[in-house]
Formats: structure tokens, C-alpha cells, sequence
């Protein structure tokens, strides 16, 4: 490596620490940026984690994959203890911000978008959010039309013997995920024996990981935006705190939550 190459330059810490442009003079305006922008560094290693991940999954590699959403299930605890730093922030001081806002919104991040995506949660209004910003908005749409990471888990259970209704493997994946019985009893056998099928089992628990902190780091969200605003709209025009606890009701991995009342 060459001896050019210091601390500051390898990690570009120049522009980095530069990239804080608060709009007003109040104090907690470098809070609510560094604590964003932050949060878009970790979903960006969540994403490259995922990737590989669900490749490793397609191609029934599961021990690199468990290591990969093990650092995601990690990152996420980052993402959610973000949300401590942010409470510290009153009503008053947020108030000060608000109108240096404008339209824009979390509600607005493609990386978080993204990683929605790639776990299964998908709805094709949220691409045209992103239509501005063409590059993401033809990702999105990418993600939206392959398997997602739990359609690869499920194809995986099919290739190992179980029986997985064709309706589960040959599924739309742009389309919302229904829960399907056949998905429920092949996780269900595995739950009943896990010695017989340890590394499908470990993949169904990094799976609840991912779901449970997801739902952690939603929760988050909607207990902070109640703290600091109350039930006002957000900025990107959202009914706010009604709207994030719709979103909490939103599974994922629909089986891997009910197989736990069907043992």
C-alpha cells in the first residue's frame, strides 16, 4: 500500500465531515443530520450484506450467508440505537428545524426502500416516489421484479425435498407475499427436528433476527417522531405517527412467525 495513503484519505474523511450543511442556526440541526446520514451508511452496508447473502441462499451456501445477516442483524442494532441519539431532541428544538425542510422526508429514503424491498415487502408506488432520481428508481424496480430473500429461503426448502406449493415458488415476486400453508409445515418440520436440518433451522432463526429488528428499528421511528411532534403530519406529507403504526403490522416472513403457534 502506498505510503501516500494516511487515515483521513483512505476513509475520504475530507468530504465526509464536510457533507454537514445545516440550513439554520439552531444547534440540533447538526444532530438531525449526522444522525440521517449515518443511518444511510449502515442500510448502505445492510444492503451489500443482503446481496451477497441471498446469493449465497440461491446457491445453498448457507454458512457465508448466516455470517452476513448476522453483521445485518448488528447493523440494524446501530440503526436502532440512532433513534436514542434523535430523542434527545424537545419539540422546541425541532421546531427550529421544520421549516428549513421543505418536502423532504425519511419516507424518501431509496436505501431504506431498498432493503424493504429485498426482504419482501414491496409496493410499486414506492418506485414512483423515487422517479426523480432515475438510477434509484430503476434499482427499485429491478429488486421488485427477482426473489427476494425470502422467496430464495422458500425455493431452497423446495430444492431440499419439502413440499412447497407451486403457487409459493412460481409467485409474482413484484406482488405482495401471502402467507401459503405448504411454507408453514416445511418450517414447522424443521422447528420439530432441528438436528435433522441445523443449518435450514440457524437460516430461519437469522431470518426472525432480521424481521424482529427491523420491527425494532420501526418501532423506533414511530415512538421518536410521537416524542418529538406528536401526531402532526411529516414532512414528506405522511399522516405520521398513524401511518408508522400501520407500518408495524407489515410482516415479512409471514410463516416464520405463525409456525410458532402451529408447534
Amino acid at each position: 500500500m502506498s505510503a501516500d495513503v494516511t487515515y483521513a484519505s483512505y476513509l475520504d474523511l475530507g468530504r465526509i465531515l464536510e457533507a454537514q450543511h445545516p440550513a439554520s442556526d439552531a444547534h440540533d440541526e447538526l444532530l438531525f443530520i449526522i444522525v440521517h446520514q449515518a443511518s444511510e451508511l449502515w442500510l448502505k452496508l445492510c444492503l451489500h450484506e443482503l446481496t451477497a447473502a441471498r446469493e449465497c441462499i440461491e446457491a445453498d451456501n448457507l454458512r457465508p450467508a448466516f455470517k452476513m445477516l448476522a453483521r445485518v442483524a448488528r447493523a440494524q442494532q446501530q440503526l436502532i440505537q440512532s433513534w436514542d441519539v434523535l430523542s434527545t431532541m424537545t419539540p422546541h428544538d425541532y421546531s427550529a428545524i421544520r421549516p428549513h425542510l421543505g418536502a423532504s422526508s425519511g419516507f424518501q429514503s431509496a436505501q431504506y426502500r431498498m432493503m424493504e424491498f429485498m426482504l419482501g415487502g414491496r409496493d410499486g408506488k414506492h418506485v414512483r416516489l423515487h422517479k426523480s432520481n432515475a438510477d434509484w428508481a430503476e434499482r427499485l424496480e429491478t429488486e421488485r421484479g427477482r426473489a427476494s430473500l425470502y422467496d430464495a429461503a422458500i425455493r431452497l426448502l423446495a430444492r431440499r425435498g419439502f413440499a412447497i406449493d407451486a403457487a409459493a415458488l412460481s409467485r409474482d415476486p413484484a406482488a405482495p407475499y401471502v402467507h401459503n400453508a405448504s411454507v408453514e409445515v416445511a418450517w414447522a418440520t424443521i422447528y420439530r427436528d432441528p438436528q435433522s436440518h441445523w443449518d435450514l433451522y440457524e437460516l430461519a432463526e437469522k431470518l426472525v433476527d432480521l424481521e424482529y429488528h427491523f420491527q425494532r428499528w420501526r418501532f423506533g421511528h414511530l415512538k421518536t417522531v410521537e416524542r418529538i411532534i406528536g401526531f402532526k403530519r411529516g414532512t414528506g406529507g405522511t399522516p405520521g405517527v398513524p401511518y408508522l403504526e400501520g407500518v408495524l403490522k407489515q410482516a415479512f416472513f409471514p410463516e416464520l412467525l405463525s409456525v410458532r403457534t402451529a408447534i
